[in-house]
């Protein structure tokens, strides 16, 4: 009998060695499985696209970058670098076309050094010309389709994949915008409230948002639906062709030249400030040119008055806001729906406004800045700010009198809504405006629908990871336990 129990206790104990290492060994396992597919390992490497904007004051090439490895191209897309070209935009080619394309080399050269080789053959192209080109076209259509084949020609013969060259319209401008902003700021994939978006060039101006009411039942021509990672949008859009803060700053002189004077004295501009400027360079905009007088003088004297009351004064004739036959206009007849959310407030906007030190503070704080601002004479400002150019030096005070007047009296901001606007250059180290939307759209890389989830969320991943400890740890101790205790009960009974 002895000897009975002694051989069970043996192949029991001998079963106990074996099962438990095969427990442990499952476990081990089923936790390195469990990581590998909750964490894949990234593999460093990245595709790339390009997108070169044709703004009207200037083009700019910006390089974006996304991991190679993700499926479908969904990667989290980063702008990895930005070159200005040298000159202004391509629509001032429009007497020499064939310098148009010239201009891009530099920069194009630079986006060849910065992305790799290997990937260039499947590196996207793109250019979009926005409202300076418009402008050009509305002018003379033969002279802007030369300007875009000189551009052309010097893209497609770059060693990336050329996806064409064209004019977008102001709606696509707009829309691009919103989902730049709303993309970086990670918005979409959240599937909660959105960010306006205000971009302000120098030939127009765009305002784009998600409104409470149906957009397309009162105004088609401004609605815009996206279907973005499982959820709908439904956007309020118009783009402002002429109301970028050049072309405005064309229109306001065109207000106060129309008499013909051989001189004007312009509240939007300096005390001491004075320069001759001829009439054509006025009235060489189609956004002016029909309202040209009729004068024999070329030239008159552009005087600074700085006085920012009157400036506003300036500001709001070149608007129109006499009537509306909708539920309720922005101006120039426009519908716009009533203001909506956060907005995100970039391009001119930023630029100018923080050049101000107006990017903060309410409404009325900024108008008494700018006031005093404006008030400063001509000389004094050249000495605060010796490395600005002077044409553009020149023109802040109109700008800034402009930016409030647009977003007050045009797109009906109040004092209490002021805050809703945030003025940004960058966000996540992208710069916010259309060309990482437009490249976004055309590459398919918002899917339609929500993209697919880990196999676990976060938290259960957790728990999961430690139940398996502990399970490995119960294990461990049973082994200690069956090592060392089970041999002394055995020899006791054994004794027995």
């Amino acid at each position: 009998m002895a000897e009975q129990r002694e051989t069970k206790g043996k192949n029991a104990w001998h079963k106990a060695v074996i099962i438990i290492p095969v427990l442990g060994i499952t476990a081990i396992v089923a936790l390195v499985t469990t990581a590998v597919l909750q964490n894949k390992p990234l593999l460093q490497k990245y595709k790339y696209g390009i997108v070169l904007d044709a703004g009207s004051s200037h083009t700019a090439v910006y390089i974006y970058e996304w991991p190679a490895e993700k499926d479908n191209d969904t990667g989290r897309v980063q702008q990895t670098h930005a070159c200005k070209v040298k000159g202004a935009g391509i629509s001032s080619y429009s007497v020499f076309p064939g310098q148009a394309g010239a201009s891009l080399k530099s920069c194009m050269k630079e986006a060849e050094r910065l992305i790799p080789i290997s990937r260039h053959h499947e590196t996207p192209l793109y250019l979009g010309a926005t409202a300076g080109m418009r402008l050009l076209r509305m002018e003379n259509q033969s002279l802007s389709d030369q300007v875009l084949w000189s551009v052309e020609e010097v893209l497609q013969s770059s060693p990336f994949s050329y996806q064409g060259a064209r004019i977008i319209t102001g709606q696509e401008e707009g829309a691009f915008g919103w989902v730049t902003v709303n993309y970086l700021s990670d918005r979409l994939k959240q599937g909660s409230g959105t960010t306006g978006a205000l971009d302000l060039g120098g030939a127009s101006t765009q305002i784009s948002f998600v409104a409470n009411q149906d957009v397309a039942e009162e105004s088609a021509e401004n609605a815009v639906t996206f279907r973005l990672y499982g959820n709908d949008y439904f956007l309020y859009t118009h783009s402002f062709l002429c109301y970028g803060k050049d072309q405005a700053l064309k229109l306001a002189l065109a207000q106060q030249t129309q008499s013909g004077d051989s001189s004007v004295l312009d509240p939007c501009f300096h005390p001491g400030y004075s320069v001759d400027r001829s009439y054509f360079s006025v009235y060489s905009s189609p956004c002016v040119m029909a309202g040209k007088p009729l004068i024999s003088r070329d030239s008159f004297t552009h005087i600074g008055a700085g006085n920012a009351s009157l400036c506003q004064e300036v500001v709001r004739r070149i608007f129109n806001f006499s009537s509306c036959s909708f539920s309720r206009c922005s101006f120039n007849r426009v519908y716009q729906p009533p203001l909506q959310g956060p907005f995100g407030a970039f391009s001119a906007f930023y630029f100018v406004m923080n050049f101000l030190n107006l990017t903060s503070g309410s409404m009325e704080s900024s108008r008494e800045k700018l006031a005093l601002y404006c008030s400063t004479p001509w000389t004094q400002i050249q000495q605060q700010h010796p490395d600005v150019k002077e044409k553009y030096l020149a023109e802040y005070c109109f700008s800034g009198s402009y930016i409030l007047s647009l977003l007050t009296d045009g797109y009906n901001f109040t004092s209490d809504t002021w805050t809703d606007i945030t003025f940004i250059k960058k966000i996540s180290g992208s710069d916010a405006g259309w060309t990482l939307g437009y490249m976004l759209n055309l590459t398919n890389m918002i899917p339609a629908e929500a993209p697919d989830t880990p196999p676990l969320p976060h938290a259960g991943y957790v728990t999961l990871l430690f139940f398996i400890s502990l399970f490995l740890f119960l294990l461990f101790l049973l082994f200690l336990c069956l090592r060392f205790l089970w041999p002394r009960c055995d020899s006791q009974t054994q004794m027995i």
